[in-house]
């Protein structure tokens, strides 16, 4: 179970601290989709059944990085706080240290009420914590007493189909980003001083890619006189290069097929391009071994080129008065023909399965599903996303607009808004317009990697409980197996030649197997 939960899993899949400096979440794929969005607040609360009230009530859930940076419990949030003066409900909240404490919870009798979780994650997924009477279903519950969630429901069906297991069974109130801006926060970036000390442009497709990586150690591009630039620190496994052959590292869709990239033919070309690149001295030889303190002190030390990152703001920051032409810049994806579009990049689900989940220890589920609704009404969808008017925004021209002091203070942003993290609410684009244009080529690096087809990406699957155990045996398994195996071959050290034994091997493994409940949670997926 380690790794599987919010505090680790959720923040490595979408807190982007590393950004822009204080910029921190998701971002994009065009800026605004064709389905309807609800990214913005609803004009108006709806009118929910009446219940008895509740005074109180408990909520586990970790702890964000963000907020932990100034609060030690999220009764200390300024969102939170302001919520409670509106609904009079008092929250006590339990942030648990590990995640051993998720199972220790569970194999208790007496739950909290409410339960925060990456549900989707989790072994069996949330179709086995309602099978086993841990959490419920809350379908009727949130037609019955959720106007404002279920308002955004009946206006954005795919959204329902995304937050729903195949069932159809809604386990939990969603952190959903609610529009495709937030979507996309990485990709690669370089070294645009580089690039205009040597003349070159920006490359596009691999073959350019070749010629700027060989011009990057043998032109002297930082002008010191020395060999020491590394042009590219890079790992096989980060989605970056393999874009150029339409593939990725694990499992993708085409035309409602599920592949593994590995075993397609072009994830061995990938392979041995990067291979000779590595042989040539073009990537970083310590990369496999390499933390990314010290990459990112190759890179302020005017020796690294490019890397794949999230938005390239922050550097630029602390480069700032201390090298007068220091420029990171974010490349497009590479093609391999030159004016084509990108065929995959960077792009996360708009659910990603976490959310608050109601027990069945729970006592007065109504009233905690109105409590939990608030989030989704205007009032709460302005606290969450954007904190306190006055004191972190003002609205101008009906736009909450964040005030300095709240964009250039991470610990302000971290204890009065959960739009930095995730949370029960639907994440505001708004939010991450105003963080990404806070500093240098900040909201160009998101336009520049958005622009992918990015059709071939799974939408977050469900599989069965018995699904679920299977494809983790196998896959844990080929995951090791692979990250030793891949190293070798982009080293050298196992040849080229024997690539077509490793893809045997994987088979060997289970791969196929593996694919095939993939397929079987896609079918059910579309058929939701």
């Amino acid at each position: 179970m380690k790794g599987t939960f919010i505090k680790k899993k959720w923040v490595r899949a979408t807190v982007a601290l590393p950004l822009i400096g204080a910029l921190v979440g998701c971002s994009s794929d065009g800026g605004s989709g064709s389905s309807p969005s609800p990214s913005q607040a609803p004009q108006s609360s709806q009118t929910a059944a009446p219940v008895e009230k509740i005074d109180k009530l408990k909520y586990w859930v970790y702890l964000n990085s963000n907020s932990a940076a100034s609060i030690k419990n999220l009764s200390e949030h300024g969102a939170y706080k302001k919520k409670q003066e509106k609904t009079g409900v008092v929250a006590e909240f339990i942030h648990p240290q590990s995640d051993e404490a998720f199972n220790l919870m569970m194999a208790s009798k007496d739950l909290p009420d409410i339960i925060e979780a990456g549900w989707i994650s989790l072994p069996g997924g949330p179709e086995k914590y309602i099978k086993d009477g841990k959490i419920i279903r809350l379908n009727e519950y949130i037609d019955k007493y959720a106007p404002n969630l279920s308002k955004l429901l009946k206006e954005n069906p795919e959204m329902k189909k995304i937050i729903s297991t195949d069932s159809g069974a809604i386990y939990s109130f969603p952190f959903y980003r609610g529009d495709p801006f937030l979507l996309t926060f990485m990709g690669i970036a370089m070294r645009q001083d580089w690039l205009n000390n040597l003349g070159l442009k920006t490359p596009e497709t691999i073959d350019e890619w070749y010629t700027v990586l060989k011009a990057f150690k043998n032109g002297d591009p930082n002008k010191n006189g020395k060999a020491d630039e590394v042009p590219l620190y890079y790992k096989w496994d980060q989605l970056g290069f393999q874009s150029a052959w339409g593939i990725l590292n694990e499992f993708y869709q085409e035309n409602g097929k599920v592949k593994y990239g590995m075993l397609e033919p072009q994830f061995k070309e990938y392979i041995a391009t990067l291979n000779k690149w590595y042989k040539e001295g073009l990537i970083d030889p310590d990369y496999a071994t390499m933390d990314t303190k010290l990459r990112d002190a190759k890179l302020t030390g005017d020796q690294l080129g490019a890397h794949v990152q999230y938005t390239v703001g922050r550097y630029n920051a602390l480069m700032e008065g201390k090298h007068p032409t220091f420029e990171m810049k974010a490349a497009p994806y590479p093609v391999m023909t030159k004016g084509t579009k990108p065929i995959i990049g960077q792009k996360d689900p708009a659910f990603t399965g976490n959310g608050a989940a109601i027990t069945t220890s729970a006592k007065n589920i109504p009233a905690l599903v109105q409590w939990m609704d608030f989030n989704y009404g205007p009032e709460g969808n302005m606290l969450f996303n954007f904190g306190i008017e006055g004191e972190t925004y003002k609205m101008e021209n009906n736009y909450p607009k964040f005030i300095p002091e709240a964009l250039n203070d991470n610990n302000l942003m971290g204890r009065m808004t959960l739009s930095s993290a995730y949370g029960p609410f639907v994440q505001d684009k708004r939010w991450m317009e105003q963080k990404s244009a806070t500093s240098r080529n900040g909201r160009h690096s998101l336009d520049v990697w958005m622009n992918a087809d990015n059709q071939k990406h799974l939408p977050r699957l469900t599989p069965t409980p018995e699904e679920s155990s299977e494809y983790a045996a196998i896959m844990n398994d080929i995951k090791t197996f692979t990250k030793e195996m891949l190293d070798k071959f982009v080293m050298g050290i196992e040849p080229m030649d024997k690539f077509d034994n490793f893809v045997k091997t994987l088979k060997n493994m289970g791969i196929d197997r593996a694919i095939a409940i993939q397929q079987a949670a896609l079918q059910r997926y579309n058929a939701r």
